[in-house]
């Protein structure tokens, strides 16, 4: 036989074409097994072998030729001796092999329901008794890239039976890298020294516990991210590598948000297995985890950098001003709203001190803000703290408005029971940052007002908008006066938000909030379909080469003072005083009532020609309420 590697080569370039190679699978096997277990050729060649292992496990399905090489591989005893390369050296052999043995076990799964014992045995050995190394990273990858698999492919019935095989070795290596309660000095020896190889080991582990939770199988090892909750948040806080907090505050922030494995391509695909038992509980564990945390001063003790950039962390020069890394802070952030928003749902706020408890928090959570950002720290006006935090990811705006609007609705419902009136719970919720009404206003500023906008965030689900949107909705129908003074308060609160819609973010989150020109040309495709006779002209054609004003943009252009003889002039002229805070925030009051008078507008025609997503009724009735209140409240 020719040289090794000229004859891997042409079996690699036939698997490549789709061709049949010229050799019998069994001399295809001999020297796949040849190079990549016996080293014939050298390091070199055992990569390529490698290499067209991978190759032929991936064209399995579709090729008999590969099946019957892999037919050959299996009797040679392949993965007996492919699994020794785990413990390689050379880090490029070591994650090669665990790769391929990986797409090897996921194929022989499929093919006989059997976990394949020799990469079982490997990975139990490891788990139990191996310090952070090469052959453990190799383990923690390799099990991941399984389950993954696994997952997409819906085969619950056989992760159940590999995960049960594997429970108890994985709670025992969690014990040594997350210990119990959070100790803080066991953890810094296990984990947190300088060392790349551990910090390596921890990450890699951390991605085995977020495949874990999201596999829908009931084993004690899929609940570790909320049961070790106390010793993640020790990592955030006490980790030395700076990444690594903030991988572990990212997994926490997901966790919190019901979001785990949508980084790894596996949202909502658990969704269809076996339901988590222990959810509800879970979700109370971590949250009582969290907020106990805080209440030791947790945010105190936490780290927060300069924003990264492509070349590293930025150098500042001059009078230019650092930013903090926003990625931790709404990470951190979303994981305390979130923690209070869950207490406040599970128990009725009992759990969080009554009424001025969720105060507290917030106010813990702003010392924290200010102490990271100098951005933050100048603001007069606190609702305008989660318009500036969180204006550039809109998913995660979403969710901070929808758990500060929860702790708003429990903290008025306490407070007015106990004999307060409704200007007194709004001024309290200012001061504190958590002021709905100031919170949507904001949120309609940063889209110029734009009503299609806001139709793109309730078509969408990357998002909890919709849910957002129709309990404000209710609170705004029955507090019309409160959205009024905020309105003033806002455009009178000096905010000078940085909100302007971006299509991209270096942080490597999701885009942020879509462009008007982008947004509007989504509806107009919606409306416009199969030729709208109910739309209107001059509100739905925009021309593409040269996109005019919206209708918000045309009627703010206009003079407060000229506005026509329509209710929305009743609005204004109804409002006490002629002072400048005054006429501007009737402006933007009547910018608003104009938004949603739009947006109901366009979903109602949407729906009646079947194009809107989902039954807007409710949604519709809401909006034709809340635009009656404001018409009576001003007559």
């Amino acid at each position: 036989m020719e040289d090794p590697l000229d004859h891997l080569t042409d079996v690699y370039r036939c698997l490549v074409s789709g061709s049949c190679p010229q050799h019998s699978a069994a001399d295809v096997a001999r020297a796949v097994f040849s190079g990549a277990c016996i080293h014939a050729g050298g390091v070199d060649v055992s990569c390529f072998s490698l290499s067209v292992l991978h190759r032929l496990v991936s064209g399995a399905e579709e090729s008999r030729f590969s099946r019957e090489v892999l037919g050959e591989l299996r009797d040679l005893g392949l993965l007996p001796q492919l699994v020794l390369h785990f413990r390689s050296e050379d880090q490029i052999v070591s994650h090669l092999a665990a790769k391929s043995v990986s797409a090897f076990v996921f194929y022989h799964l499929q093919e006989s329901g059997t976990v394949c014992p020799a990469w079982h045995k490997e990975c139990v050995q490891a788990f139990q008794s191996s310090p952070p190394s090469a052959e453990l990273d190799a383990c923690l990858w390799s099990l991941t890239d399984v389950l993954k698999k696994l997952i997409k492919g819906a085969r619950h019935d056989i992760l159940g039976d590999l995960l049960s095989g594997f429970d108890c070795s994985l709670l025992a290596l969690c014990s040594k890298f997350l210990p119990e309660g959070g100790n803080h000095a066991a953890q810094s020896l296990v984990v947190f020294t300088p060392s790349s190889q551990q910090a390596t080991t921890f990450c890699l582990l951390l991605d085995l516990l977020e495949v874990l939770s999201v596999s829908g199988v009931c084993v004690q090892s899929q609940r570790l991210v909320h049961t070790c909750a106390p010793a993640l948040l020790a990592a955030v806080s006490h980790g030395s590598e700076y990444f690594v907090k903030k991988k572990v505050a990212l997994l926490l922030k997901r966790t919190a948000l019901q979001k785990l494995g949508e980084d790894l391509a596996l949202g909502g695909t658990s969704s269809s297995g076996l339901k988590h038992v222990n959810l509800s509980a879970d979700e109370h564990t971590l949250a009582h985890s969290v907020l106990t945390a805080v209440d030791q001063d947790w945010l105190g003790s936490v780290e927060v950098r300069s924003a990264a950039f492509f070349g590293g962390t930025k150098q500042i020069g001059g009078g230019e001003i650092q930013k903090a890394d926003c990625v931790m802070l709404r990470a951190l952030s979303l994981i305390v709203l979130k923690s209070v928003e869950l207490q406040i749902q599970t128990s009725g706020g009992a759990a969080v001190g009554g009424a001025s408890e969720a105060c507290v928090y917030l106010e813990r959570l702003w010392h924290f803000l200010r102490r990271c950002s100098v951005q933050l720290a100048g603001l007069r006006h606190l609702c305008c703290w989660i318009s500036l935090l969180f204006g550039e990811q809109d998913d995660d705006m979403m969710e901070a408005a929808r758990a500060l609007l929860a702790m708003f609705l429990d903290h008025r419902e306490k407070t007015i029971n106990s004999g307060l009136d409704h200007s007194a719970v709004l001024d309290t919720a200012c001061s504190s940052g958590f002021n709905p009404h100031c919170h949507f206003v904001l949120l309609l500023q940063s889209i110029s007002f734009d009503h299609s906008i806001l139709l793109d965030f309730l078509i969408s689900s990357e998002t909890c908008f919709l849910e957002y949107f129709v309990r404000y909705l209710k609170c705004l129908r029955d507090n019309w006066p409160g959205f009024i003074t905020a309105c003033g308060g806002v455009s009178d609160s000096h905010c000078k938000l940085s909100l302007l819609p971006v299509t991209a973010s270096h942080d490597g989150e999701k885009a942020s909030l879509p462009s008007t020109a982008e947004a509007g040309s989504r509806v107009r495709r919606l409306v416009d379909y199969d030729s709208s006779d109910e739309s209107d002209p001059e509100d739905m054609e925009v021309s593409e080469a040269q996109p005019g004003p919206s209708a918000c943009e045309r009627w703010f252009n206009v003079d407060v003072n000229r506005l026509p003889a329509s209710p929305r002039q009743k609005i204004f002229l109804s409002l006490p005083s002629n002072t400048t805070a005054t006429r501007s925030g009737a402006a933007t009051s009547v910018r608003a009532v104009l938004c949603l008078s739009q947006l109901r507008e366009v979903v109602t025609r949407l729906h009646a020609k079947k194009l809107f997503p989902y039954n807007p009724s409710s949604l519709l009735k809401l909006l034709t309420q809340v635009e009656n209140t404001s018409q009576q409240s001003h007559l």
